[in-house]
């Protein structure tokens, strides 16, 4: 397999939100990757510096946090040559891992601000390691930074943090603690392309829990009208599932509910409503058996709901 570990740094706008380009609030700045075999062993290694072209300046954050100046960027290449070489040098079949779920978010945004080519797969599936550590190591909602886990595994830290070439390191180094199954059962999806129509919509079922993405509408309503969205499909048997609480906002975005499967039991769902550029809105829903005491904590986010809305 040609994993690909990716990490980026990037720049915005040093005069503060008012005057960013609405467009590309975050420019790339430096690209950095290691290619590994299945083994986990680096093979090659990618980094270059890319010249700003928005934000000539850094921000001050990012001066604290890069390791970069000014002056590291004056004989740079823009962002359109760094990127056409970057992703020769991926080669065929790449598979992306990042620390976190922003790099390839951020990667495709400055691609379509520069009027290029998007040359990922859709729906582009790939490997967030942040997350699939929470899931091995600790409560697979805890979110750790990734100088917080070289140092719980004892690794050495013979590179500076926030490198995008010795982040992507890093991030390879910690794939060794973690099995093939592990990673590979625990896909991501990428959000920055998603479904234009019922064809494209996206299922997957993973070992606890399953999730389905959505086409786009006009407006939250409409998704919540749409059957396809709130179904209740057992992720155990792929059945339809009786709903026992029907969904309830919380929140402005979020939706829940709770079903009942006769084979499997509890279903908890949630549905996640979020709008893309063009201003509509698609539907991250996701479907996982839960326990009794689960269903009740459900129970009284809803009560207590009503009770503040009557």
């Amino acid at each position: 397999m040609n994993f690909i570990v990716l990490d980026l740094e990037w720049n915005q706008c040093p005069y503060g939100k008012t005057y960013e380009d609405k467009l590309l609030p975050f420019e790339i700045i430096e690209i950095g990757a290691v290619r590994t075999n299945e083994s986990r062993e680096i093979l090659d290694r990618f980094s270059e510096v890319v010249k700003p072209q928005i934000y000539t300046s850094l921000h001050f954050r990012t001066s604290e946090v890069v390791h970069l100046q000014n002056i590291d960027f004056k004989d740079a290449r823009i962002f359109p040559e760094v990127f056409s070489d970057f992703w020769k040098w991926c080669g065929d079949d790449p598979i992306f891992c990042t620390w976190g779920p922003s790099d390839l978010i951020e990667l495709q945004r400055n691609l379509t601000y520069h009027h290029m080519d998007n040359p990922f797969t859709f729906p582009l599936f790939y490997y967030d390691i942040q997350k699939v550590f929470s899931i091995v190591y600790e409560d697979r909602r805890t979110r750790r930074s990734l100088e917080y886990v070289v140092d719980y595994l004892n690794l050495p830290k013979e590179c500076p943090f926030h490198d995008a070439r010795s982040d992507a390191i890093y991030t390879a180094e910690i794939m060794k603690y973690l099995t093939d199954e592990q990673i590979l059962s625990n896909s991501s999806i990428d959000y920055f392309r998603t479904p234009q129509d019922r064809q494209e919509e996206i299922y997957v079922k993973y070992l606890t829990y399953s999730k389905f993405v959505s086409k786009p509408y006009d407006s939250k309503l409409l998704a919540m009208k749409d059957q396809h969205v709130t179904a209740t499909v057992c992720p155990e048997c792929q059945k339809i599932s009786s709903k026992k609480l029907h969904w309830f906002s919380h929140g402005s975005r979020n939706y829940y509910c709770i079903s009942w499967c006769e084979e499997h039991g509890y279903l908890k769902g949630k549905i996640r409503l979020r709008q893309r550029s063009d201003g509509k809105y698609y539907a991250v829903r996701t479907i996982r058996p839960v326990s009794f005491e689960e269903v009740l904590s459900v129970k009284e986010r809803k009560e207590s709901k009503n009770i503040k809305h009557s």
